[in-house]
Order: C-alpha cells, then sequence, then structure tokens
C-alpha cells in the first residue's frame, strides 16, 4: 500500500508542478521516475513517451499509467495516473469558476502570453533531452531528418510517420545487423 501511495503521490507532484500539457511533463517526469525514484530506466521512459505518443490520450498520462503498472501491476497503473490527473481536475474546476470574470483584463492575458513562451521552452527542453537519447547512430538520424522534413512540408498525419518510422526501424536495424 505504501508504493501505491507513493506513486500517487509523486506523479500528483508531477502533475501540479507542470504548466502547459503534456510535453511540459516530460522533464519532470524524467527527473523524478528515472533518478529519483528508479522505476524506469532512461531507456524505458523514452519507450513510454514514444508509446503514449502513439496511443490515444495525453502522453504524460499515458506514461504515468505505464510506469505505475510496470512498478506496481494494474493498481499501480491506476494509482498513477490518477495521482497525474487529480491536480489539473482540482485546478481547472477552481479556475472555470472564475476564468471567465477576469479573462479579458489585460494583465491576465499578459500573464498568459508569458506563460505560453515558458511552456515553449520547457517542450523544447524535453525535446533535446529525447533527441540526445534516441538519434544514437547514422540509421537513426536518418529516420529523424526524413521524419522532420515529412512533417514540416507535407500535411500527412503523424500517425502515418509513426509506422513509417517504425517500419523503417525494423528493416533498417535488421538489414545492418543492428538492435536498438
Amino acid at each position: 500500500m505504501r508504493l501505491l501511495l507513493d506513486l500517487f503521490l509523486t506523479f500528483a507532484k508531477v502533475g501540479v508542478m507542470t504548466f502547459g500539457g503534456g510535453y511540459a511533463m516530460l522533464p519532470i517526469l524524467q527527473r523524478e521516475v528515472v533518478e529519483n525514484k528508479h522505476w524506469a530506466t532512461e531507456d524505458e521512459l523514452m519507450d513510454y513517451f514514444a508509446i503514449g505518443q502513439c496511443t490515444p490520450g495525453i502522453i504524460a498520462v499515458n506514461t504515468a499509467t505505464f510506469v505505475g503498472q510496470k512498478t506496481k501491476g494494474f493498481w499501480g497503473g491506476i494509482f498513477a495516473t490518477l495521482g497525474v490527473v487529480c491536480p489539473s481536475l482540482i485546478i481547472i474546476a477552481a479556475l472555470a469558476g472564475v476564468i471567465e470574470a477576469f479573462s479579458h483584463l489585460t494583465w491576465v492575458k499578459n500573464a498568459f502570453g508569458g506563460v505560453r513562451v515558458c511552456v515553449c521552452v520547457l517542450i523544447l527542453n524535453a525535446v533535446v533531452k529525447l533527441l540526445k537519447k534516441a538519434v544514437v547512430d547514422k540509421v537513426t538520424a536518418v529516420i529523424f531528418l526524413l521524419v522532420a522534413l515529412g512533417s514540416l512540408l507535407t500535411p500527412v498525419s503523424p500517425v502515418i510517420f509513426v509506422v513509417l518510422a517504425a517500419v523503417a526501424g525494423i528493416l533498417l536495424m535488421n538489414w545492418g545487423g543492428k538492435t536498438a
């Protein structure tokens, strides 16, 4: 029971400390899950991020579920998921009643503008960390460049890029005799 409570509280801390959505949570998740609690390795967490991105739902919630499941089975997944979403639900419920009354104020608009810029930096930091761990050789660099260019220059669904990248990874790694 103590581990379930620890899962809940750790992910609640992640949920309450994060602004800007799932991507902004990635650096905090990495610190808490890998460095502080040792519930997953760096590689496992990257896999959870990747799977969490490819499955329906919010990446941080999906990742919390995966980590909780790995750590303490079904109930671990439930407690970790509840932990990461509870702070948002409480804060959103509290703000929903008052946001409309203050959203027209200049200082509120300016505050949201500042928060948006900060969130962009947090997301960029998460991307750079993930990039350093994901692009490890020429094969992964080529896949990265092709997906980056394709997503910037075409309206193709991200799902197609994920499937194509997975197939390319399988084919190129097996053809080259490497394993990831």
